[in-house]
């Protein structure tokens, strides 16, 4: 059974697949990646995160290096343990539901707890963001394809894609049943 490894644990390690890194340049490549976008990620939580899968076994030191007055830093490598442990991880994700706790089906169960006004100027809010987001992750995908990469590294951005898609239409939806009084406070 694979440790219990967080999404951006995840991430690191499947940086370390690629090449030894250290972690500012693992957090560079991760906000380059965009992959911000589906795992939470801070430098101070990365160095956290490698300093938990050093301790469990799953990256090793390779270096250390320093560049002028420049802090000190340290190259990591993942081990064969943490290579299985990826697999592992990542299987079970795949293949098993997670319960996961998003917010925005609380808030909008809460809803009619502020004023029909507002719960209307904040759902259009939200509309207008999803909207961007969907321009973002369009050109994403324009971006990887022009690029030439394989499908197979960017499952990721049609998948999110489908659900700012479904998130617009149910609340393009929605707010229509408002505008028509079929929900009204």
């Amino acid at each position: 059974m694979a440790p219990n490894v967080t999404p951006l644990g995840i991430a690191a390690l499947a940086l370390l697949i690629e090449r030894p890194m250290h972690p500012y340049e693992m957090y560079q490549l991760l906000v380059q990646r965009a992959e911000d976008h589906i795992v939470k990620v801070r430098p101070g939580s990365l160095y956290h995160t490698i300093d938990r899968l050093q301790d469990a076994g799953l990256v090793q030191v390779v270096g250390t290096e320093r560049e002028g007055n420049r802090p000190e830093r340290t190259t990591y490598q993942i081990t064969e343990v943490g290579r299985q442990a990826l697999i592992e991880r990542v299987a079970d994700m795949l293949g098993t539901p997670a319960k996961e706790y998003p917010q925005f089906p609380l808030a909008i169960g809460e809803a009619h707890n502020l004023p029909h006004a507002t719960v209307i100027e904040l759902l259009r809010r939200r509309m207008v963001q999803l909207k961007a987001d969907r321009e973002f992750l369009t050109a994403g995908i324009a971006d990887v394809q022009a690029k030439g990469l394989e499908r197979k590294f960017w499952l990721d951005i049609p998948y999110l894609l489908a659900l700012r898609e479904a998130e617009i239409s149910w609340l393009g939806a929605l707010l229509d049943d408002f505008e028509s009084g079929a929900v009204t406070w």
